[in-house]
């Protein structure tokens, strides 16, 4: 009987990106900022896994050191059965297209003197060897999949709203024919009239190419709509991964339960103030995390042996993967 279970397209694997810090009038390396400290997932083919957590724990550098954007610092990447943890970039050209990400800010990271044919055919200029002819049909191709008129391929990115601009970074995302793209926080620049149509026109695109996605954001409620599998990034590490619908019905990890317990409520009437946790003090430094658990200086469960020994990341129940002290079964694995 074939195995029907779904398989990882990518495998990541204690990969860790620590910034040097330099000071003083040589230059002298005198700390390291950890963005990621030993992060490890997998994402399943066809999925889109979420990517969720305060704002600087990690998670747009996790996304970029994942498709290699940075010489990471350490650890493992497979991607399609090829790892790429220690490809030179040089190594890594011949990978690009198979990987490509959506940024956050559209108008940031559209070229303004080029226009949009130029935009979207940049990536099949570098990539392939089609002729003009079919590079210009190509452009037409994915403008009408991502719902923007053909007449408008000779104008620039500046005559577009942001959600039009957002389409245009998709286009060009979509241009090689991926098979993995990380979208980091692509809708939060975006209005919210617009958000959801965004998000809407990704999972449509997912389900007509049949796209792979780590899709990295802060807003809970949207990747509750648009995840199969949520991991919760705190201070570079991931403490909990989960289905998504297991997640949000029962967090496990306390610093998921204050993030969840922070979504707005669109009904007041339904909100109670005793389910609302406040967290107290800031987040530490990622250049001087804590000793023990990353969340200990914060979490309203803290024990003694958080102060001291850092959790193991772990499968706790079917599926449902964290790392706190609170779940002690299970053996180790990445998820």
């Amino acid at each position: 009987m074939l195995d029907s279970s779904p398989k990882p397209l990518v495998s990541v694997r204690d990969l860790k990106m620590h910034f040097p810090i330099h000071a003083g009038l040589l230059r002298r390396r005198v700390g390291e900022v950890k963005a990621v400290d030993g992060v490890s997932f997998d994402v399943m083919e066809g999925e889109t896994l979420g990517l969720v957590g305060e704002s600087g724990c990690g998670k747009s550098t996790c996304g970029r050191a994942v498709l290699r954007l940075y010489d990471i610092t350490s650890g493992a990447i497979m991607i399609d059965g090829e790892d790429i943890g220690d490809s030179t970039q040089a190594q890594l050209r011949t990978k690009r297209p198979t990987m490509q990400m959506v940024f956050q800010d559209p108008q940031a990271s559209l070229n303004p003197r080029m226009t949009v044919e130029a935009i979207i055919k940049e990536p099949l200029d570098e990539h392939t060897k089609l002729t003009e002819a079919e590079k210009r049909e190509k452009v037409g191709e994915l403008m009408d999949a991502v719902g923007l008129n053909r007449q408008f391929a000779k104008r620039y990115p500046q005559a577009f709203s942001g959600g039009q601009r957002q389409r245009i970074g998709i286009a060009r995302a979509l241009a090689l024919n991926p098979k993995f793209i990380v979208c980091d926080e692509p809708i939060a620049a975006l209005d919210v009239s617009i958000q959801a149509q965004v998000v809407n026109l990704l999972e449509d695109l997912q389900q007509q190419f049949g796209l792979t996605y780590l899709f990295i954001s802060h807003d809970l409620s949207m990747v509750r709509h648009i995840a199969t599998r949520v991991a919760v990034m705190y201070l570079g590490k991931i403490v909990e991964l989960a289905p998504r619908e297991a997640l949000y019905a029962e967090p496990l990890h306390p610093y998921t339960k204050a993030l969840l317990s922070a979504v707005p409520e669109p009904d007041p009437s339904l909100a109670r103030a005793s389910e609302r946790i406040i967290l107290q003090g800031d987040v530490p430094s990622p250049a001087n995390p804590p000793q023990g658990c990353n969340f200990c200086t914060r979490c309203p469960a803290v024990m003694d042996i958080c102060k001291t020994t850092e959790p193991e990341y772990k499968e706790v129940r079917p599926g449902r993967f964290t790392a706190c002290h609170l779940y002690e079964n299970k053996t180790n694995t990445a998820g």
